[in-house]
């Protein structure tokens, strides 16, 4: 379609940097969301876990769990 044609012309004129920006970008686009690790230990805390259950839990997330947070808008033109 002329809407690829377009994203292939201006994505052929970025660094090969920029296009993997774009990729990651793209690839974030149709990632399901998941369940932010702080969100997690809130539902824990709601169904009454043990405070020290709870500090694990979140020492757990923060060292082992990947963050993903949403890409800004990237602008092509630029």
């Amino acid at each position: 379609s002329s809407l690829e044609q377009e994203i292939l012309e201006a994505l052929r004129k970025l660094s090969p940097e920029k296009q993997r920006r774009v990729l990651d970008y793209t690839r974030s686009l149709t990632r399901p969301k998941g369940t932010p690790g702080k969100l997690a230990v809130q539902y824990a805390r709601e169904i009454n876990f043990p405070a020290e259950d709870l500090a694990e839990m979140t020492v757990a997330i923060e060292a082992f769990c990947e963050v993903v947070e949403d890409i800004p808008e990237i602008d092509l033109d630029a």
